[in-house]
């Protein structure tokens, strides 16, 4: 779902920024430059965020923004390092043994308002997720669905419903709520409630988000502590709705980091700033298949994919500088490697979407627009406003594409939060550019199958593939990369039945100055160093 302000997801899954691994070193020392500098206590370090998350509670949201910021004040039971290996945060060891997962907790962990952090509020945590009346849409990404969990002494057991072949990383991106929180979810909504580096001091909606750094927190990524020398005293994660503006105030010393792409990033090369490159996907095509919606018609979704030249659409949505989808999880360190898009989407064949549509009862009107039983062919289009201007070129390539077989759509460029009310709440969308950024390809699961939204689940668009299930259940059954052919088979027959549509991929660039961080997913909070 991108931690940063172009990088749109709905789920970061490791979800938030569709980057990972990255190391951006010294201030001025060009691409990725490594130049050293010393480091300066009491600084303000301030970053670019997409658009303003709203409700703050960790385990209520999955877009990259909010991702972001709960990383600041919220822990992990571990962590991920860039390179896929598992560390330890709250926990200290772990053991995976079939469907029997152990946590041993660390001692001495505290809470922002000074209580102890124990095993039970790691139990009510995941408790708290699985109930399906929360409505968590965590529920069957970062914790397994029908998953249990009990605590004796410091140690936690969560006993699984069926095997999970990526437990540890789904663990990784869950955001432990502290037992003030717990009891007060509304407090959640300004307020954080969590053991992590920082705590939440300000909030001015709109505009910016501060949080000022925890003394005598020492339980970090593999034992991080606040006390490092250059850790900032505070963090401003700031609202910046364009990727000019935010050129600007990095040029300026205003940002000390902001994810920018086309033109913009550009002229930061020209000017050295440090920069840093992930893989995301950044075209990908839902459908909603819920009853009402014109999409629910498989010949719809047909004509909608083979109407459109996929390939110019990724030029174009990534300023020339991307390439082709090639499977649903690419954020580093992915689970599995190869392509189960290529060869499994459908080709640009205007004919073929026409044909499609006359067959399926879709007449041609005196307009143009296709008729079905007195009803024009018409779509609600919607797309993340964090792609920028190239995604809204390449959402007016789409419109006209799919004016010339007949099918009137209407676009709306929305920010991540109003994208994300309409794909998960009110259901006002037909077709939706939003980007789901995920490294294994378990944590999509719940947004390709299962219950909807309204029923307590992630499915969104109300896709039921019976292939993908089964191929899916197929791949559950093995451990992590062993069921990677199964995974991508499960991914092939949802492009095959225009089900979601990926269409491009893109090195997303990362710039920094006056400071040097590691991301992973996003941004690790006590990676950050203020240079001198």
């Amino acid at each position: 779902m991108n931690a940063f302000r172009t990088r749109p997801a709905l789920v970061a899954l490791t979800l938030p920024l569709a980057a990972a691994g990255l190391v951006a070193c010294g201030s001025g020392s060009g691409s990725g430059g490594t130049e050293k500098e010393s480091y300066a206590d009491g600084q303000a370090f301030t970053m670019a965020i997409a658009s303003d998350p709203g409700a703050l509670d960790p385990q209520g949201g999955v877009t990259s923004t909010l991702l972001q910021l709960s990383r600041f004040a919220y822990d992990s039971l571990v962590s991920v390092d860039a390179e896929g290996e598992v560390r330890p945060q709250l926990a200290e060891k772990w053991n995976v043994d079939g469907t029997t997962v152990t946590f041993d907790i660390k001692e001495g962990v505290t809470c922002a308002d000074g209580s102890e952090f124990t095993a039970q509020t790691v139990v009510d945590n995941i408790s708290y997720v699985e109930d399906p009346k929360n409505k968590s849409p965590f529920l069957g990404v970062f914790v397994p669905a029908g998953a249990t969990a009990k605590a004796s002494g410091q140690t936690v057991t969560v006993t699984l419903a069926a095997p999970a072949p990526f437990v540890l990383a789904a663990f990784s991106n869950l955001p432990m709520v502290c037992d003030s929180g717990m009891e007060d979810r509304a407090s959640l909504k300004n307020q954080t409630a969590g053991t992590g580096p920082y705590v939440l001091e300000e909030v001015v909606p709109g505009d910016h988000y501060t949080y000022k750094v925890r003394e005598g927190y020492t339980w970090g990524p593999d034992g991080a502590s606040t006390s490092t020398t250059g850790t900032p005293a505070t963090i401003e994660a700031k609202i910046v709705a364009n990727d000019t503006t935010a050129a600007n105030q990095l040029l300026s010393g205003q940002l000390n980091a902001a994810s920018i792409a086309g033109q913009d990033a550009t002229r930061l090369d020209g000017a050295k700033m440090t920069r840093v490159d992930a893989q995301a996907v950044v075209g990908e095509q839902w459908y909603n298949h819920n009853e009402g919606h014109p999409t629910a018609d498989p010949a719809v979704r047909a004509a909608l994919t083979q109407a459109l030249d996929l390939a110019e659409l990724q030029k174009v949505i990534t300023a020339d500088k991307g390439g082709p989808a090639t499977q649903l999880a690419v954020v580093a360190p992915a689970g599995c490697t190869g392509s189960s898009v290529e060869g499994n989407l459908a080709d640009n064949d205007a004919a073929a979407a026409e044909k499609a549509l006359e067959d399926a009862g879709w007449t041609e009107g005196a307009d143009g627009i296709r008729v079905k039983d007195g009803k024009p062919l018409a779509v609600s289009f919607v797309h993340d406003s964090s792609l920028g201007a190239p995604g809204t070129a390449a959402a007016e390539l789409a419109v006209a594409a799919w004016k010339k077989v007949g099918i009137d759509a209407t676009a709306k460029s929305l920010d991540q939060t109003a994208i994300q009310t309409a794909m998960f709440g009110t259901g006002d969308w037909d077709v939706a550019w939003e980007p789901v950024n995920i490294n294994t390809p378990d944590q999509i699961v719940p947004f390709l199958s299962g219950p909807a939204p309204a029923e307590g689940g992630n499915n969104f668009a109300g896709i039921a593939n019976a292939d993908y299930d089964a191929a899916v259940k197929t791949a559950m059954g093995k451990n992590g990369a062993e069921g990677c052919a199964d995974w991508l088979a499960a991914e092939a027959s949802l492009f095959q039945a225009n089900d979601v549509v990926p269409f491009a991929n893109n090195l997303l660039p990362f710039f920094s100055q006056g400071a040097e961080l590691e991301v992973v997913g996003s941004v690790v909070p006590t990676s950050i160093r203020m240079l001198g």
